[in-house]
């Protein structure tokens, strides 16, 4: 089911509701494919909320505006209505599976992966144990690197594995991502990371009001960042 959404900068995008096959049954996805998109992103959704919740939502849609399509998704749990977020391993069956149907419903367009916070890390797990099928790199909003007041770097030890690109959006008030440990860790990776950082970002990549600008300011650097690191890896 498809319905086309004409944004304030005069942009006319597609949404289409579709399943995705999993194990054991099926998720829900929105692609959502703006007219002459550059790329289409494999938009994972955080721990705590799912595809359709209002930053991703923001998020999917400033994306289309700058020409890059989004395939969100909900993880199974999810699709049973929330708690406990599945075991890495169903999860990284699932980033596999949208990513699958992405290469199906729009075969030409340069494709990426990635996510907000849980998602991001199943997908870059994912992508170290076995390649993401025709995925050219790999994008994260404000990438979990440790729980909050935990500061430790073990949960990027597969980020080794991953032999493609990758771009981190973080927030410098990240509780978890501690600039301090992750600078250094996306130094060690080399040329296949890149860190930009939201100045006085949380975890959401939420400013606060004393530091002079806007959330929807700091959103519009994010997915600028995001849209031109897609497009110059899409050439």
């Amino acid at each position: 089911m498809g319905r086309g959404q004409k944004g304030r900068c005069g942009l006319t995008a597609m949404q289409t509701q579709l399943s995705i096959p999993v194990v054991g049954g099926q998720v829900s996805g929105l692609l959502l494919k703006p007219d002459g998109a550059k790329g289409l992103y494999v938009f994972a959704h955080g721990a705590g909320v799912g595809m359709n919740h209002s930053s991703m939502m923001s998020n999917a849609e400033g994306l289309a505006k700058r020409g890059i399509a989004t395939l969100r998704f909900q993880f199974p749990y999810m699709e049973k209505g929330g708690g406990r977020p599945d075991p890495p391993g169903i999860a990284q069956a699932t980033v596999r599976a949208a990513v699958a149907k992405a290469a199906e419903l729009a075969p030409g367009l340069p494709l990426f992966a990635g996510g907000r916070s849980y998602g991001g890390r199943m997908t870059s797990q994912a992508q170290s144990i076995a390649p993401l099928s025709g995925v050219r790199g790999l994008v994260f909003l404000g990438f979990p690197l440790h729980p909050a007041g935990k500061p430790a770097i073990e949960r990027a030890d597969h980020l080794e594995r991953v032999a493609i690109p990758m771009l981190f959006v973080s927030g410098s008030r990240d509780a978890l991502a501690e600039l301090s440990l992750l600078r250094p860790l996306i130094d060690g990776i080399g040329e296949r990371a890149t860190l930009h950082v939201i100045e006085g970002g949380d975890h959401g990549l939420r400013v606060p009001v004393s530091g002079g600008r806007t959330n929807e300011e700091a959103q519009a650097e994010s997915l600028d960042t995001m849209a031109e690191w897609m497009m110059r890896l899409g050439q």
